[in-house]
């Protein structure tokens, strides 16, 4: 399939960080890979290998060589985007109108979530301590804009109060305690008195597209960063049909739009964990490391025709110009010379075109996992990415070439043991 295709699947199967992970983990066991069960004895016989929690999965390759005598190449993304939240007690409305309450998750461009057609997904923990996914995946919500007839100046600037402005209604009739959570239960065939907490999201239902007059374009809901994660899935296994000399490894943690401190996030110790016994143990991992690199790959600023004045003149970034090394001086990103050196040369032998961002000087940047991983681990790491519009909107756009050239890059990056 068409690699940008084959992300359209992957993002439309993908609502949240959790079916993010349920896919990645379909593929991952498709290709040959099997669990290994956090709580249980380490299986270290050549093979593929996934580990999941919550929103977070890690997967890695060990050939013949064994875990302990091939370089470490890791690949990491992020399986969170910005969105709406559903709050514990969602049951809201007035005047007539039901509505959801909801807060806003990470830096979301508030304005795209109004006026679309939004569904309902996350999952639904229970007293029984199990937990059952959700996926509402037609028209249920939706966030109405004030019409211009009451607010003649907002085509001068819209100011939106995010705890007034941004609940969803889904009905008419008076707000009732426990309306929601009953709708779930029915839609999943549990007991709503079994629910004893959730985590919802809104997502938009426009379907992914490739769009212009050539079809150059793809426009799609969270590229930030599923657009990553797939093409770190499909690296991973692209390496692990190989013979090769290195220990490919894949994570896709959750919460980096909100800080990345979490117990599933970068900040937190799932990866070094893994990492460590792929070293072998704590005290044998400081050689590893020292020879193992990081890839972080998360998606980045694409020179907005528009806004032309916000970009540095030197460093634009065009759709399928192929991904782009991202270097800032205050290591807002992590890369360095020789990181850069490495990922140039995957690009290379890969025959994938390369770009180079770089912030304005009076515009900061954003971050990464990169700067956390290179500084709790001491890993070399180096940035990268795929440039798109739209970033943090309900909705945005990237070069329809630009995601099988991030694939096939990062295949050779995995494989690469100089």
């Amino acid at each position: 399939m068409e690699p940008v295709l084959d992300l359209a699947a992957f993002v439309s199967a993908s609502p949240t960080p959790y079916h993010a992970v349920a896919e990645s983990v379909r593929r991952l066991s498709a290709a040959g890979f099997t669990e290994q069960v956090e709580t249980q004895d380490w299986d270290d016989t050549p093979g593929g290998r996934y580990l999941v929690r919550d929103g977070t999965v890690l997967a890695w390759f060990t050939g013949g060589h064994g875990v302990r005598r091939a370089p470490l190449r890791i690949f990491a993304a992020h399986t969170d985007s910005p969105t709406l939240k559903v709050k514990p007690r969602p049951d809201t409305g007035v005047a007539g109108w039901r509505q959801v309450g909801v807060e806003v998750y990470g830096g979301a461009l508030w304005n795209s979530w109004l006026d679309r057609d939004l569904g309902l997904a996350g999952r639904l923990a229970l007293y029984d301590g199990s937990v059952v996914p959700v996926n509402v995946a037609r028209p249920l919500l939706r966030v109405p804009q004030l019409a211009i007839h009451l607010d003649r100046e907002v085509n001068q600037g819209l100011k939106l109060d995010p705890q007034r402005h941004l609940l969803p209604i889904w009905g008419l009739g008076a707000a009732r305690e426990g309306d929601l959570l009953e709708f779930l239960a029915s839609e999943t065939g549990v007991d709503a008195s079994q629910i004893a907490a959730h985590d919802l999201v809104v997502h938009d239902l426009t379907p992914p597209a490739r769009i212009g007059r050539d079809e150059e374009l793809f426009a799609a809901p969270r590229l930030d960063n599923q657009l990553s994660l797939h093409a770190g899935v499909t690296a991973l296994i692209a390496a692990s049909r190989e013979n090769v000399p290195t220990t490919p490894v894949l994570v896709g943690f959750d919460h980096e739009e909100i800080g990345s401190d979490s117990a599933t996030g970068a900040g937190g110790p799932l990866l070094e964990r893994l990492l460590t016994h792929l070293a072998g143990g704590a005290e044998g991992r400081d050689p590893v490391f020292a020879a193992a690199r990081a890839l972080s790959c998360d998606v980045s600023h694409a020179a907005h025709p528009n806004y032309l004045e916000r970009h540095d003149p030197s460093h634009l970034c065009v759709p399928n110009g192929g991904p782009l090394l991202k270097v800032n001086a205050n290591q807002r990103y992590a890369t360095d010379a020789p990181g850069a050196a490495a990922w140039r040369r995957a690009c290379r032998d890969a025959a994938v075109p390369s770009q180079v961002f770089v912030s304005r000087n009076n515009i900061p940047c954003g971050s990464t996992v990169g700067p956390i991983l290179s500084t709790r681990l001491g890993i070399r790491t180096v940035d990268v990415g795929v440039p798109i519009l739209s970033m943090h909107s309900a909705r945005e756009l990237c070069g329809a070439d630009d995601p099988g050239h991030l694939a096939t890059a990062a295949t050779a990056y995995l494989t690469d043991p100089a």
